[in-house]
């Protein structure tokens, strides 16, 4: 008893300071996302689309027709609300992504801290993860994937945080809700959840052929004994119940509980995610090319002055994620040969929101739906930088090197920095950037 005790004891402090950390890492990257968020002024790429969606849940343009159907509208709710607590100006289209953008930097941390143990790890996975300038870009627009990325994530952080409970329902059921909330922002929200009902299919799957492993260790990925009191209701409630009702909730203010008008949001939504109908775009890109950073969009590019300009591109931070590969290599070794629990859900978390697009019809694809992929990288190369052969300093002397090259490409990725013609072209390392 007295044993007992002093490790709960011990338990509460250390959930005290993770909050602490994660509320600390939230508010701080909250504000580095805020500095010149209204720069510039006007529709920023796909904001065109989305505020004056926006506008019309306010009543400040005509209802009908209806304004980008073709997306769950959760997503352009928030930007809405912020448009009516803020007005409609540039700040109050994009302050709600940067809301979301902390939420994902904290939610990595969260899922550092599931994975690793470690606060140092965890810490070191959300600078990786900041430092990466796809997230930083995106949450400072007022388009729908940053929204799906910080819901997702911080139920990737629950899911994870359940998988090796003997009692992972409460955490699985937060996983579920969330998820659902992710789809109503955009349906690439999805993703991670089909990636949760296949591993617990897969884990179910094999415990009910008693699939045991010759040589077992605890940090196997399958043992027989995972989640005793998991039964498959639970598995429908966490997986497909939670997920639908949050996911409708966000369309009861638009359509209210008509089951008709619902039916039909999902079918215009679903033709338009599978159509392969769609004209080509300058910046489209597949698949296969968004780990080399082949295509960027340009979100801006204006002139200033004669020989000065703004620029937003979508690209990446290249040291952040030309380094992944070789990092997701060592992963995938490590969950096929040593069979690591936690290489295990980092590649599964990485490849499935990855390669969910190769199995859409549609042909028109961007990098940024790269982005929940790219930034689940970063866990990718924590796990490897905290290997035990390589000495302590090695982490943050990459953390370090993630931050310059996040410096460097600070000019072509927030506009009220502005830069020269000169370090632009000295910036466009391939022809295909441009």
């Amino acid at each position: 008893m007295v044993s007992q005790q002093s490790h709960q004891a011990h338990a509460v402090p250390k959930l005290s300071r993770s909050a602490v950390t994660a509320v600390a890492i939230f508010l701080a990257a909250h504000l580095v996302l805020l500095v010149g968020l209204a720069t510039p002024e006007k529709f920023v790429f796909d904001e065109v689309h989305y505020v004056p969606a926006a506008r019309q849940m306010l009543g400040l343009t005509a209802a009908q027709p209806m304004l980008n159907p073709m997306h769950p509208p959760l997503a352009k709710e928030l930007i809405a609300a912020s448009i009516a607590a803020f007005g409609d100006n540039a700040f109050g289209w994009r302050y709600p992504a940067t809301l979301f953008g902390a939420l994902a930097i904290a939610a990595i941390y969260l899922c550092g801290l599931a994975l690793f143990g470690s606060q140092r790890s965890a810490i070191a996975a959300a600078l990786i993860a900041g430092g990466n300038q796809m997230l930083y870009v995106q949450a400072r627009i007022a388009m729908l994937d940053i929204f799906a990325l910080g819901l997702g994530l911080l139920a990737i952080a629950a899911f994870m945080h359940g998988f090796r409970r003997e009692r992972p329902q409460a955490l699985f059921a937060l996983a579920g809700s969330l998820f659902g909330l992710a789809a109503a922002c955009k349906w690439s929200g999805l993703f991670p959840l089909g990636v949760c009902i296949v591993i617990v299919a897969v884990v179910r799957l094999m415990q009910g052929w008693r699939v045991l492993f010759a040589d077992a260790k605890p940090g196997d990925w399958y043992r027989p004994d995972l989640w005793p009191t998991f039964r498959a209701q639970h598995a429908g409630l966490c997986f497909a119940l939670l997920p639908a009702v949050t996911y409708l909730a966000a369309f009861v203010p638009l359509y209210g509980l008509s089951l008709t008008e619902l039916i039909e949001a999902q079918r215009r939504i679903f033709a338009d995610n599978t159509t392969t109908a769609i004209a080509g775009h300058t910046y489209m890109s597949s698949w296969p090319s968004w780990p080399l950073l082949a295509r960027p969009v340009w979100f801006l590019f204006e002139k200033t002055s004669d020989d000065n300009i703004a620029a937003v591109v979508f690209l990446g931070n290249p040291l952040v994620l030309w380094a992944a590969l070789p990092a997701l290599v060592v992963v995938l070794r490590d969950f096929i040969v040593a069979r690591r629990w936690d290489a295990f859900l980092i590649a599964a978390f990485y490849l499935g929101p990855w390669l969910a697009w190769a199995l859409l019809p549609r042909t028109l694809g961007f990098i940024y739906y790269y982005l929940p992929a790219a930034t689940a990288a970063s866990l990718a190369l924590v796990y490897v930088l905290c290997k035990e052969r390589l000495p302590r300093w090695t982490l943050w002397a990459y953390v370090s090197l993630a931050a310059i090259g996040f410096a460097v490409m600070l000019p072509i990725s927030a506009a009220f920095v502005g830069t020269s013609m000169q370090t632009f072209n000295r910036l466009m390392l391939f022809q295909s950037w441009i």
